[in-house]
């Protein structure tokens, strides 16, 4: 379970990463997001895929610009991973045998 939880993350992180560079360097193809990251071609047209179809990112003949939807995603974006981070905060098991023992 925390191994298939573990694999999500480092999914969502390079998710975010190659958004991140769209941002940064729009318009921009999947050879120089995976020379610059060093992610294989098909990770990062993957990423490309899920961001493109929710509707973050989309491609253009010279490369992936973002959208209208990327910058009100990008300002919820840490409020949500706040949100998650003290979820898995308030979930740690080591804490309760404590108490209880």
């Amino acid at each position: 379970m925390i191994d298939r939880l573990e694999k999500e993350v480092d999914m969502l992180e390079r998710h975010l990463q190659v958004l991140r560079m769209v941002i940064e360097n729009e318009p921009i193809g999947i050879v120089k997001m995976s020379n610059e990251t060093g992610y294989p071609h098909h990770k990062v047209r993957y990423s490309l895929r899920v961001l493109e179809e929710e509707n973050l990112i989309e491609p253009s003949s010279q490369g992936a610009i973002q959208t209208e939807h990327t910058e009100e995603f990008v300002d919820d974006l840490d409020n949500k991973l706040d949100s998650i981070v003290e979820k898995l905060g308030t979930m740690r098991i080591d804490d309760a045998a404590e108490i209880e023992g």
